[in-house]
């Protein structure tokens, strides 16, 4: 199995993806817009590549944050909110936000089960902060690392309750980047000892299965190197410091904050310590240099993979309507408290 995630190029798998992706198994798939245009053709687009593998649990991914970063999108698949719509119920009421928090994810979660999708990349751990890019922006759970921390946990719950893996992004932290990942890399100059508030959000939950890590060079630990292909930080700071034993992923390869060819990009990742890498724009010539490079995925990450998988059971067949639109007026009469308070 190749440690990679490809992107496919439209809504239906064209005879050069499907002979590459059996020739090659790749650990998994990535879904954008392009992929997407109704229930009927998405689902049949998954089951065609669960047809190539003859495997029930395999990973299917999009990010379906809500809010600005969401691929299924209205009027064919409903909408969810941004992220900070949580943080600021949290404000009045923590508790509230956290239930409202976790029956979002599970409402949003039925939506990706019934088009046989088993992973979404999503919460965000990183910790908003005043000045920084709006890349990240209301896409973040707050400022506080562990209100952030307790509203991605309840994130995940969602998830999984849907039978959905979410993946915890962006290690070790973007929101202090003062610029946009996929037009070029930012560069964070604060001190270790300012970056403790960063790694806190994910410390809570270093026992999840899967991960994300950050295009982002921070000079406090490795002043050459952005963390996706950083030995250093890797090691110390994702695997140390915040704990993290999952699967981990590289950000999209494809994004201008790396250097060198997308295949030379792969490698370097893989060599500093993530374990599989993303490459979402379905060109052919890198994802064939992709599978080219890589040494086959070990039984290590294999047993992580699977690891990470086991939450998605069986493929759901279609949504429950009833049990999603009550997760629905659940989240919406807690976060209506917000209205009644301003």
């Amino acid at each position: 199995m190749t440690p990679a995630i490809f992107g496919l190029s439209g809504p239906v798998l064209t005879d050069d993806e499907r002979a590459f992706f059996r020739e090659s198994d790749p650990a998994g798939y990535v879904l954008f817009g392009r992929n997407v245009e109704n229930r009927t053709r998405l689902r049949a687009l998954t089951d065609s590549l669960r047809d190539i593998h003859g495997r029930e649990r395999l990973f299917i991914s999009i990010d379906q944050e809500g809010g600005r970063v969401a691929r299924m999108k209205p009027p064919e698949w409903r909408a969810f909110p941004p992220a900070a719509v949580f943080d600021r119920l949290y404000d009045l009421a923590p508790a509230s936000a956290i239930e409202a928090a976790r029956a979002n994810g599970h409402a949003l979660g039925l939506d990706l089960a019934e088009a046989g999708i088993t992973v979404d990349y999503t919460p965000l751990l990183d910790v908003r902060q005043d000045g920084a890019h709006d890349v990240i922006g209301d896409r973040a759970l707050g400022h506080d690392p562990l209100r952030v921390a307790a509203l991605g946990r309840a994130v995940l719950q969602g998830l999984e309750r849907a039978g959905i893996a979410g993946c915890i992004k962006h290690m070790p932290g973007h929101g202090r980047a003062g610029a946009d990942s996929h037009k070029e890399l930012p560069v964070v100059t604060a001190s270790a000892q300012a970056l403790e508030s960063d790694l806190a959000a994910f410390r809570p939950l270093a026992d999840t299965p899967l991960g994300m890590t950050a295009h982002v060079r921070y000079t406090a630990w490795d002043s050459d190197n952005p963390a996706t292909q950083s030995a250093r930080v890797i090691e110390d700071i994702i695997r140390g410091s915040i704990g993290f034993s999952g699967l981990l992923l590289t950000d999209d390869l494809d994004m201008q904050a790396l250097s060198g060819t997308v295949p030379e990009r792969a490698v370097r990742a893989l060599e500093a310590g993530c374990e599989i890498a993303l490459n979402c724009w379905a060109k052919m010539d890198d994802m064939e240099g992709i599978a080219a490079c890589l040494p086959a995925m070990s039984d290590t990450v294999r047993a992580k993979l699977d690891r990470a998988l086991a939450v998605t059971g069986a493929v759901a067949g279609k949504a429950a309507a009833g049990e999603q639109a009550d997760l629905l007026a659940k989240r919406d009469a807690l976060l209506a408290l917000v209205e009644q308070t301003a």
